[in-house]
């Protein structure tokens, strides 16, 4: 803990992590205090999309940010492999969002159009199609199911295998990782950061915090905000089964071992250690009713999780004015950004600057606007 750091990352689940490997990439001398497994990691309970659909709806600079992620995914997982040798199953042929019953048909019809017309947003060719046309992509649809949006930039990945490729690709570039390392303060002087920790002190010439909802407690100390609005989710494995599912759904999605994911809750908990069964129940029937071939299956492992999310569900990226080569990075996607953050987040850092057009639409100085706005009667 003696030593000084180019950079210090607070935070080692997929953000800090993604974030640390790309400036390990970059040459730079990098450590990661991370409070290690007792952490509620949403790094370890998500749904592993690489979900480009419906990102952006009230905020256009999302839209093209979620897509540029995308479409660099398949550059990070041929990266991560050639380094570490692990595979993280990337599949990206498109996904579906499925509806049941017309009533479901007519809103998703509604948010596809809005989405289309948003002024600003990039063009990702999400459409609606109809049940007879989704059920040639995919044959064992129910018939309940009345049709949904498709967008072929959709896709998914191992989200386990992707956490330990970079963690194994950290050490490769000779990343400092510190488990157990919760930091409780944080100063500057002498242009340098001293982070307090339970083991000691860390210096660095900059430090970048990606420690998910404590970023809000984080933050303040460097002169940045991290409004944050955490909610839970929970999810439902069954047994292995055959291949039967060729694209992921945002609530379905068949692993490359062959089990089934279904995930589609949130909730105003911040409790992972319990499940609520009648929400598990819920989303096991709709998941049936969409492949009524699911019946079948035994369920072998349901948890739950506590989702990163700042307020208004939008990610955020912010530098400090108060505090220069000080960075505060939040967002609830931290699968479909990983490239993103790998590759663009971490060559700012390391340039000493987040460009503009990217300050510009994710800083935190947005919720004062909102909330200058509101209190003047003006939306």
């Amino acid at each position: 803990m003696s030593k000084e750091y180019d950079v210090a990352v607070v935070g080692g689940g997929l953000l800090g992590s993604a974030i640390a490997w790309g400036l390990g990439r970059l040459g730079k001398k990098v450590a990661v205090l991370d409070e290690g497994d007792i952490a509620k990691r949403a790094s370890r309970a998500n749904f592993a999309l690489v979900w480009v659909q419906s990102k952006g709806l009230g905020m256009p600079a999302y839209t093209g940010w979620t897509m540029r992620a995308s479409e660099n995914w398949g550059r990070l997982a041929t990266e991560l492999k050639d380094q570490t040798g692990l595979d993280v199953a990337l599949q990206q042929n498109g996904g579906f969002h499925l509806t049941l019953g017309e009533d479901e048909f007519a809103q998703r019809t509604q948010l596809v159009t809005r989405m289309h017309n948003q002024v600003g947003a990039a063009d990702y060719r999400m459409e609606m199609l109809s049940a007879s046309e989704v059920k040639k992509m995919l044959p064992l649809i129910g018939p309940d199911v009345s049709g949904g949006s498709f967008c072929p930039l959709d896709g998914h990945v191992n989200s386990l295998r992707t956490f330990r490729a970079f963690h194994t690709g950290l050490k490769l570039f000779g990343v400092d990782y510190f488990p157990e390392r919760p930091v409780s303060a944080i100063a500057r002087s002498g242009g340098e950061f001293r982070l307090s920790t339970p083991q000691g002190e860390l210096r660095a010439s900059k430090v970048v915090l990606s420690a998910g909802n404590a970023n809000q407690s984080l933050a303040p100390m460097v002169g940045l905000s991290a409004p944050m609005g955490p909610t839970r989710g929970q999810i439902v494995v069954t047994e292995r089964t055959m291949p039967f599912l060729p694209h992921p759904l945002t609530t379905i999605r068949q692993t490359d071992e062959g089990t089934v994911m279904i995930g589609d809750s949130k909730e105003d908990q911040l409790d992972d250690r319990t499940l609520n069964h009648s929400v598990s129940a819920v989303m096991a029937d709709r998941a049936q009713r969409m492949f009524p071939h699911l019946a079948r299956l035994n369920v072998i492992r349901t948890w739950s999780g506590i989702r990163v999310m700042p307020q208004d569900g939008f990610p955020i990226y912010d530098q400090s004015e108060r505090e220069p080569g000080a960075f505060v990075t939040c967002c609830h996607s931290g699968v479909t950004l990983a490239s993103n953050h790998a590759f663009d987040i971490a060559r700012m850092v390391a340039a000493g600057a987040l460009e503009p057009e990217l300050v510009g639409a994710f800083s935190a100085r947005r919720f004062d606007a909102n909330q200058a706005a509101a209190g003047s009667g003006y939306y």
